[in-house]
């Protein structure tokens, strides 16, 4: 069971690449880069500790049981035979709830962790889905940027039809996520976290990303025919390249805020639709 789980975990962890491709000091999860892929890759590492552990001791019971209570050579009797055992079976009930409730604990305290947005965020991001591209309103600077479907060609060149989000290193990033037609999910797996967007609903989760660097973000729901398509960049940058960007945008005249009732059809009202889909 242990061998099976380990090969498992590596040949699966084969699949990754890039930036995605975590090493033994993170469980072959990705590399966090926000406070709570910290605590995530903390919960994923110690629950595979407490699994081999747990694997190891019942193989070795299981050999311990064959080796000696194997049955001799000269033995033609039938071992006595027990109805029940009320210490072990005690054992073996008390145990496991143990273990389950040790594991619900740890993850509900994570969990509670990672959805809590009652501190106040440094800034607010929505996030809008829709098919099949992003829009990001960067409310506290009121500018925005509406994301096209990526045209993916495997041809350079590629990399500037995705859109691309800009965060500050070290400050509070308050995600809202909307959608505006179907249900997608925002997903960065860097963060180690993803939430769907749920159209007619507002969910929300928060970061602190701590390191900068560009990373991979996607739509991890299937939602039609170019999921695959939706995809998006984000750069994690210090505070002047992040203010500096939001100048450019207010330059390429990208004030205000998108509305979430827009439609497709509206949104590609007087723009050209990339091949294979639309805004």
């Amino acid at each position: 069971m242990v061998l099976l789980g380990a090969v498992g975990t590596l040949a699966l962890g084969g699949c990754a690449s890039g930036d995605l491709r975590g090493d033994h000091t993170t469980g072959w999860l990705p590399h966090a880069v926000t406070e709570g892929g910290e605590r995530v890759t903390s919960l994923w590492i110690g629950a595979w500790i407490a699994a081999i552990a747990v694997g190891l001791l019942v193989i070795g019971l299981i050999v311990w049981c064959i080796a000696a209570y194997r049955r001799a050579h000269d033995d033609t009797e039938l071992p006595v035979q027990l109805r029940y055992n009320i210490p072990i079976e005690i054992l073996y009930t008390v145990v496991p709830m143990l273990m389950v409730v040790v594991l619900f604990y740890y993850t509900a305290r994570d969990e509670a962790y990672l959805v809590d947005t009652s501190k106040k965020p440094d800034l607010t991001v929505n996030v809008v889905g829709k098919q099949w591209s992003w829009d990001f309103n960067y409310v506290e600077d009121d500018t925005h940027e509406v994301g096209t479907q990526a045209i993916l060609t495997g041809k350079p060149g590629a990399e500037e039809t995705i859109p691309t989000l800009y965060l500050p290193v070290g400050e509070r990033v308050e995600f809202v996520l909307t959608a505006r037609d179907v249900i997608h999910s925002f997903w960065v797996p860097a963060f180690l976290q993803k939430m769907d967007m749920i159209p007619g609903r507002v969910n929300r989760f928060q970061v602190v990303p701590t390191q900068e660097g560009q990373f991979k973000g996607k739509c991890a729901e299937l939602c039609g025919a170019y999921h695959s398509q939706m995809l998006f960049n984000v750069k994690v940058v210090s505070r002047e390249e992040y203010d500096a960007h939001m100048a450019d945008l207010r330059a390429a005249d990208q004030t205000g805020l998108l509305n979430n009732t827009l439609n497709r059809e509206q949104l590609m009202e007087g723009q050209d639709a990339p091949t294979g889909g639309g805004n």
